[in-house]
């Protein structure tokens, strides 16, 4: 095959360099197809004739594409091989030349942006939301009803504890009630 200097510059960045296997360059078009259908009303026979004439031109630039293509992809193969480059390599140098666009893009800036002050916002309602919590959680504990209730916990608790610890496992009764001992007291 003969490759003159016009199709030498052309660029394939293809991202399937290498896949095109000598047998796709074999592979014929169906002309056949073409003769086997019927012409379309309203064609003269002259021009259905020079349709299917520029259609096996076609076909035929096609096929002869496809060659070129191959032969260029073998011979791309061949100096990245002779220069020491790997598919690998190309792979994570476009990987990072695209990280790299992405963070200078402005989406990825405003975006970016976005999130941080997001952040913050949230960070700061947290913060508030636990103040909040912290300071009504001291004016209960502060309450009269919570003073009330802590008193009377205590009182229960230093009557079981001083029971025990004179030899009762006795519950203190109520007022008004008998004082029969509980079956099985629950310690604290």
């Amino acid at each position: 095959m003969n490759m003159d200097s016009a199709g030498q510059d052309i660029n394939l960045n293809s991202p399937n360099k290498g896949l095109l296997s000598d047998s796709m360059t074999d592979v014929p078009v169906d002309t056949g197809v073409a003769a086997r259908t019927p012409a379309v009303e309203g064609l003269t026979e002259a021009e259905e004739e020079e349709l299917r004439a520029e259609l096996t031109k076609v076909e035929e630039e096609i096929v002869t594409l496809r060659q070129v293509l191959a032969a260029k992809e073998r011979h791309c193969g061949e100096l990245k091989r002779r220069l020491g480059l790997s598919t690998l390599g190309g792979l994570k140098q476009n990987l990072s030349r695209s990280w790299h666009d992405m963070q200078v893009s402005n989406a990825y800036k405003k975006t970016q942006e976005t999130l941080s002050q997001a952040g913050q916002k949230t960070s700061a309602a947290l913060s508030t939301v636990g103040s909040a919590i912290s300071r009504k959680l001291g004016d209960m504990r502060n309450s009269a009803t919570f003073k009330s209730f802590e008193d009377r916990v205590g009182t229960i608790k230093s009557k079981v504890v001083g029971d025990r610890e004179n030899g009762s496992d006795s519950l203190p009764s109520s007022a008004g009630s008998s004082d029969k001992p509980l079956s099985d007291p629950a310690p604290f």
